[in-house]
């Protein structure tokens, strides 16, 4: 199964600020900020990264499940169904992984 690219297209225009770039991960996209993954798709769902604490908050949400893409589920990562990312959604969940990525250090590439 293919990965939504029309969501990878949202998710670029919505982080073209950031400085991030685009890398092939999961059978889908990843979007990196700093060498940190951010953000991607995988299939039709969005995948961020918000850390443990906010991971853990963000999974009490509607549409939301641990992220768990080969058999081991990735901690501080959660999996948003489309409908959970729908219209602005996509900017507040893109918003909430930039606030935890940004604090980072970067990963020398």
């Amino acid at each position: 199964m293919g990965y939504d690219e029309a969501l990878d297209r949202r998710i670029s225009a919505a982080t073209a600020g950031w400085g991030t770039t685009r890398k092939m991960m999961f059978g889908g996209t990843c979007h990196l900020l700093n060498g940190n993954m951010l953000c991607g798709v995988h299939e039709k769902t969005l995948i961020v990264r918000l850390g443990q604490e906010a991971g853990a908050a963000a999974l009490q949400k509607p549409h939301t499940r641990p992220m768990d893409v080969t058999g081991r589920p990735m901690k501080g990562w959660v999996t948003v169904e489309p409908k959970g990312y729908k219209g602005q959604n996509l900017q507040g969940w893109l918003e909430r992984a930039h606030a935890y990525v940004s604090k980072l250090p970067p990963k020398e590439l």
